[in-house]
């Protein structure tokens, strides 16, 4: 695997890897091809529209949860935009209806609300979220159905409710899994949700589905789409978000200090877990880092430290083959998903600059870079 020259770029600094979305891109492309799935991408997922033209061919559209999300699939990348929100505003919901060509509810109570509205508009396609009481995700704060769940109407609320005005019906139920528990999905789908199916033309799997991963079975994935679409005559829609964007991508950033603590060598970095990865604290998971492996694997072991005053902000403990030094490059793997659309400017901390590196199109460019007016202007 090709890597840029992350020395051409300050730190820290987000590097999105061209190459690696054009082949997730076209394994995505592919699988629509053999499956005849729709494929949109979730913004909140991937939302760099630079990079937008690496896939905008592979895609049929984008998903957007929020006005801002959907101003932004609608004018950056075009074709189908598909929204779902756990609820919508009478101010932003007629704006939506002009961006949109389909729109999901959260509820029953929702789509009852601006049922008029929306049926005033028939050229657009009107869904509601359910909830199969089924997951297997293991985080309870990733974890759609969990009990309690707001997302969605369980198969007992709608017995009885008029459902005529919508289209489809649209579930998520997954993080980063496989086709194995997309198909346990259904079973309970299809026992639970049989008499709405027959009324759909359309069903959105939602997001959470690994497609891109090495070991992601797709052929099962195709099996199991060709029987739920025969069976229910149904358009299948998929929205992944991390899938578009895995492996595509990394953080660069540089140690500030050096010193040892209470028995723990600590290396405190240029970059925040809480401001710029904060998935890092709240799956919780451990990145990877270029040349480095786990405690105690190789001769020098760190603990690295983010540059906020939180007291978590720590990415954990690391080895590495040589000492590290002041002003040492750390760069940390597969950061292009999720890490920039959390980001906050929490303490003021440096933001990190964005850029995309694209061997086939003039190598590194900085896309963004942050100073202190983003930190000012979210606040006055």
């Amino acid at each position: 695997m090709q890597l840029p020259d992350f020395q051409s770029v300050e730190s820290p600094c987000f590097v999105v890897d061209a190459p690696g979305l054009r082949r997730n891109a076209a394994l995505l492309a592919d699988l629509r091809r053999r499956s005849g799935v729709r494929i949109i991408l979730a913004l909140k997922g991937f939302a760099m529209h630079p990079a937008f033209p690496l896939l905008e061919d592979a895609l049929d559209g984008t998903t957007a949860s929020s006005l801002n999300e959907a101003l932004l699939g609608s004018l950056e990348f075009g074709k189908e935009l598909h929204t779902y929100a756990v609820a919508y505003t009478d101010a932003d919901f007629p704006k939506l209806q002009e961006l949109s060509s389909h729109i999901t509810f959260n509820s029953l109570s929702q789509w009852q609300h601006f049922r008029e509205q929306a049926l005033a508009r028939p050229e657009l396609q009107y869904g509601l979220r359910i909830n199969p009481r089924y997951s297997e995700v293991d985080v309870e704060l990733y974890n759609p159905c969990r009990p309690g769940s707001r997302f969605g109407m369980c198969a007992e609320d709608l017995q009885g409710q008029d459902l005529q005005g919508l289209s489809g019906l649209h579930m998520h139920t997954l993080c980063e899994q496989g086709s194995d528990v997309l198909e346990r999905t259904l079973e309970h789908v299809e026992r639970d949700f049989a008499p709405w199916l027959d009324q759909m033309q359309w069903f959105n799997l939602g997001g959470g589905h690994h497609l891109t991963r090495a070991d992601y079975d797709q052929e099962r994935l195709i099996r199991c789409l060709d029987r739920f679409r025969s069976r229910w005559q149904l358009q299948l829609i998929m929205e992944p978000g991390e899938a578009v964007a895995l492996n595509a991508g990394w953080l660069r950033a540089s140690v500030l200090d050096l010193f040892c603590s209470q028995g723990h060598e600590h290396a405190i970095l240029d970059v925040s877990a809480t401001a710029h990865t904060p998935d890092v604290l709240e799956m919780p998971y451990r990145p990877e880092i270029l040349g480095a492996a786990a405690p105690g694997e190789r001769k020098y072991s760190y603990r690295l430290g983010g540059v906020s005053c939180l007291s978590g902000d720590s990415y954990g403990d690391y080895s590495f083959d040589q000492p590290l030094q002041v002003g040492d490059e750390i760069v940390f793997t597969d950061m292009s998903i999720y890490s920039m659309v959390k980001t906050s400017h929490f303490n003021g901390v440096a933001h990190p600059a964005i850029a995309l590196w694209d061997p086939e199109n003039g190598g590194m460019q900085v896309t963004r870079r942050f100073g202190y007016a983003p930190y000012r202007d979210r606040l006055g």
